[in-house]
């Protein structure tokens, strides 16, 4: 079992072995420097300054093998070997010292630095210039009597390293390599669990222990749900080495912009000094089976789902407004949180939305319409899918706004293979149509007979068509409304974006045959659901179908809408 715990610098003491497997001390004055400004920059302060974690494994009396660490371990003895000599034994010497196992004398020359013999290898060289370092920085900062002191107390009461000392059976070559050669660090869940774990714990006992390790492999499991993850989060699991990183991360509350590695694992080693370690398991547990209930809840579910897909809040902002609210009090702040995402602006009007201007505003509406339209079944049999609408086939989806009838576009700057997929796809259309224009039909069909052609010959044609695929109707403005938009996936194919209505209601037929994800109202609007039967007709995007597609958006949202659209 692995003992972890946080020590002082000056309490890091014995023997330290660097095995061969590991490269030799390869810090550069630049990274010298730097530890030494940022334990330096916490005088006169109570701030506290850690270290990322040293690996070593316990060879006995005292004597350990560094597994991971030993660059920070090398330059740490040389900062207390230097204030050692430098005040003539007043500050004590290193309580520990370091023997690489590919340099003989390495020990010998850690403590008694001889620069004629830093050039025999070039491990002395680096430590040399590293100790070399050290010595310009005392001197630049001025009084060595008063900076000495200075530091000797910040190493001995302010600042630490994470001491993971790993289990005696331990392949320390493979774990170098995880650590080390594959890039991979300890992750603050290893940390946190490991703290569990210790065998430096007296108040929890071996079969406690054994109960948080299965229960925390059955979260980290319970979390590998798509369906459980993506209601959380909109990223994706491989920026976390481990699941339950995100359930430690919000009730330690880290921040996005945190650029302290291992803040959560502080935030829980803290802890540890405040309370029973089996009450902060306790709370780890609980929040995550309060996340679950919100997943499995069907209004929950879908009120915050929809306000972390549309990234207007994240798990840990909801998180954070449910505490010390009952269950009705954080009901009605989600809806007022919700209202809030789809507010209107002063002297703004829903209606004035356009493509051009407010499309983030738009799609964000036409998500909330989707997912309160799921929600809102009474049956409650459906769920919107978090994890389709953000991933689909191991690969981020984009959601884009579509005009649902596109007008013409301007195709100068497109390719003649885009044209050519147009005019392929309308010629079925037109075919589909009960009373099929032949004479269209054919001139399209001339047109692709030809090894290439003009824009100006396509844009005569698609002009035909799209009169023949349009409504009767002399008001285009709704062109970039919300009347005209629905949510789809972005496509690469542009021929298939500047589509009619009629061709895209195809090809969304045929994309729900074949099991791809469609939101659920961009699936009615081309089927023509929110349309009243009696007045329905297939092909065309009408006045009739944009206005009971917008009573349908006001119907469902009106519990959040300042006013109708």
């Amino acid at each position: 079992m692995a003992e972890l715990k946080t020590i002082f610098i000056n309490q890091i003491a014995g023997k330290f072995f660097i095995p061969n497997y590991q490269r030799g001390y390869r810090w550069t004055e630049r990274e010298v420097e730097r530890l030494l400004d940022d334990i330096y920059n916490l005088v006169d302060t109570d701030k506290k300054y850690c270290l990322q974690p040293v690996v070593v494994k316990n060879l006995g009396e005292n004597n350990f093998e560094v597994i991971d660490g030993q660059q920070r371990l090398t330059t740490l003895f040389l900062i207390y070997n230097y204030m050692h000599r430098e005040s003539g034994g007043f500050i004590e010497a290193p309580k520990f010292s370091l023997n690489y196992e590919t340099r003989p004398n390495s020990a010998t020359f850690l403590e008694n630095i001889d620069f004629i013999k830093a050039d025999s290898n070039i491990d002395f060289l680096f430590i040399a210039n590293a100790y070399k370092k050290i010595s310009e920085w005392f001197f630049a900062g001025g009084e060595k009597s008063v900076i000495m002191p200075d530091m000797k107390n910040l190493l001995a009461k302010n600042t630490q390293i994470i001491w993971y000392e790993v289990d005696g059976t331990e392949d320390s070559a493979a774990l170098f390599t995880r650590l080390n050669i594959g890039q991979i660090p300890l992750t603050n869940a290893e940390l946190v669990k490991a703290m569990f774990l210790s065998r430096s714990n007296k108040n929890i006992d071996a079969n406690k222990q054994q109960e948080i390790a299965l229960q925390w492999d059955n979260l980290e499991k319970e979390l590998h749900n798509d369906s459980l993850w993506y209601f959380l989060t909109n990223e994706p699991p491989e920026k976390y080495q481990t699941r339950i990183d995100l359930i430690l991360n919000l009730i330690a509350g880290k921040k996005s912009d945190e650029k302290d590695v291992y803040s959560t694992f502080f935030y829980f080693n803290d802890l540890r000094g405040e309370k029973n370690l089996d009450e902060v398991w306790l709370n780890i547990r609980k929040t995550f089976l309060l996340l679950k209930d919100w997943h499995e809840d069907h209004e929950f579910y879908h009120k915050i789902g929809y306000l972390i897909a549309s990234d207007y809040k994240n798990i840990s902002d909801i998180y954070k407004e449910s505490k010390r609210k009952t269950t009705t009090e954080f009901k009605r702040r989600l809806d007022e949180i919700i209202c809030d995402s789809v507010k209107l602006g002063k002297n703004e009007n829903y209606s004035d939305w356009n493509y051009n201007e407010n499309k983030d505003k738009i799609w964000q509406l036409l998500l909330l319409f989707n997912v309160e339209s799921v929600r809102q079944n009474s049956e409650k049999a459906y769920w919107f899918p978090f994890d389709k609408f953000k991933f689909v086939d191991d690969k981020k989806a984009a959601w884009s706004l579509e005009h649902i009838h596109a007008l013409k576009t301007d195709e100068r700057k497109g390719i003649q293979e885009n044209w050519r997929e147009w005019l392929k796809l309308h010629k079925e259309s037109l075919e589909s149509l009960e009373t099929s224009d032949t004479n269209l039909i054919e001139e399209i069909k001339k047109l692709l007979d030809k090894k290439e052609f003009r824009y100006e010959e396509f844009s005569k044609l698609q002009d035909k068509i799209l009169e023949k695929f349009s409504p009767n109707e002399t008001d285009e403005d709704y062109a970039n409304s919300i009347a005209n938009l629905a949510l789809l996936k972005c496509s690469e194919n542009s021929a298939l974006s500047n589509s009619t209505f009629d061709v895209k209601r195809n090809s969304i037929i045929k994309m729900d045959m074949h099991g791809e994800f469609i939101p659920f109202c961009t699936k009615m609007a081309f089927l023509k659901y929110y349309t009243k039967s009696e007045k329905n007709q297939i092909h065309f995007w009408s006045k009739l179908d944009r206005d009971a597609y917008l009573a349908a958006i006001n119907d469902t949202l009106k519990e959040y809408l300042t006013q109708p659209i």
